[in-house]
């Protein structure tokens, strides 16, 4: 499309970035990793 078909505030991409995906999915495995661990603490921890 020429510029002047595009609707106003069409201009940003409709796609996100490959490394905002990257970086959510460590987030994603981070948290859980770190989520797991505390559960894992508490589990030790409680079975005294």
């Amino acid at each position: 499309m020429s510029d002047t078909e595009r609707p106003a505030g069409r201009d940003i991409e409709d796609k996100l970035p490959r490394g905002i995906w990257v970086r959510v999915l460590v987030y994603v495995f981070a948290g859980h990793a770190l989520a797991a661990f505390i559960y894992l603490l508490f589990t030790l921890g409680g079975g005294q």
